[in-house]
């Protein structure tokens, strides 16, 4: 097994291989899909700022409650 590696666009569900690779590419192949998008959104502070959490009864510290603490 050997493995190819491009970069495609997806239109309409296809992927078009590259022509300087289709005669290698005859019989059935393992195909593996990487997004950019998908990396980059793997992080829960990425995943909070896109869907954030709506809580009604959240009221945010004070600056003197945040520093009230520290001497």
């Amino acid at each position: 097994m050997f493995a190819i590696e491009f970069q495609a666009r997806v239109k309409d569900g296809v992927i078009e291989i590259p022509a300087e690779y289709r005669d290698q590419l005859t019989e059935s192949v393992r195909v593996i899909i990487l997004t950019q998008d998908q990396a980059q959104k793997t992080g829960i502070i990425a995943r909070l700022i896109a869907h954030p959490i709506d809580d009604p009864t959240f009221v945010p510290l004070t600056r003197d409650e945040i520093y009230q603490d520290r001497a």
